[in-house]
């Protein structure tokens, strides 16, 4: 390549200075409600990202990987990926059967609520409302995942999950520290874990669930303050979520 050339093509790059100086502009008047908040998802053997024929279909997709539901990333589930548990909300969240509605909540009890009261034990092992819609307890896991771009994501866990997750908040309310005024119990994103899957059953069959595990505290501060703030903006109210319907069968049905 000559001179004249070289010179050229340095004159048409962009200048990643250039990149920055814009930093922010085209995105208009984008709020929180123009933005999806990743869920984190364990694939099951019905999952239709693992099923070649389906048009959900990931590339690579494997029952028990882990996987995104915005950047459509897949992690493997023995590996596990780390992440910072920001904020933990528990509610009741009303459905009607697949099908019969928009693939949306009816409505989102708080945790406070006593509907749970107002419920039967279906055959399908689903509580159900006299309205014959169903109620599922679900604990939502607000995270920032680790690696080269950390990211905000929601990790639902409901049914059979519902044990891990008071498990993992009992290893957040047990962590001691040793402070000028004696020993505390650190912000729940002052520590990272590891979130692998493992295969579990019951009597109604077998499916990959969560484990988890504590890695240690954060030692980046830019990290931490990241952190921090995404704890704040959810417990604001500033962070939406939109929940849909499981599009795996198995988590209706066995677990």
């Amino acid at each position: 390549m000559n001179e004249e050339v070289v010179k050229k093509e340095e004159a048409g790059a962009l200048s990643t200075n250039l990149f920055e100086a814009d930093a922010g502009k085209g995105l208009g008047e984008l709020g929180q409600d123009d933005l999806a908040l990743p869920f984190l998802k364990i694939l099951g053997q019905l999952s239709p990202e693992v099923n070649k024929r389906d048009g959900k279909y990931v590339e690579g997709a494997e029952p028990g990987m882990i996987y995104n539901s915005v950047t459509s990333e897949l992690f493997d589930g023995t590996k596990g990926l780390n992440v910072i548990p920001c904020h933990y909300k528990l509610e009741y969240i009303e459905w009607r059967d697949r099908g019969e509605g928009p693939g949306a909540p009816v409505q989102i009890h708080p945790s406070s609520s006593d509907i749970l009261s107002q419920t039967t034990r279906g055959a399908d092992y689903k509580d159900r409302l006299p309205s014959g819609n169903y109620i599922e307890k679900t604990a939502s896991h607000f995270v920032i995942t680790l690696g080269d771009a950390p990211s905000t994501a929601l990790i639902s866990m409901k049914s059979t999950q519902l044990k891990i997750s008071r498990k993992w908040n009992t290893m957040m309310a047990q962590i001691q520290l040793k402070g000028t005024n004696g020993l505390y119990n650190p912000a729940s994103f002052s520590h990272i874990y590891n979130l692998k899957t493992v295969q579990q059953s019951n009597d109604k069959g077998t499916w990959f669930g969560w484990e988890v595990s504590k890695v240690g505290p954060i030692q980046d501060a830019a990290l931490y303050q990241k952190a921090k703030s995404f704890s704040e903006s959810v417990s604001t109210g500033d962070v939406k979520v939109k929940h849909g319907e499981t599009s795996d069968k198995t988590d209706k049905s066995i677990i």
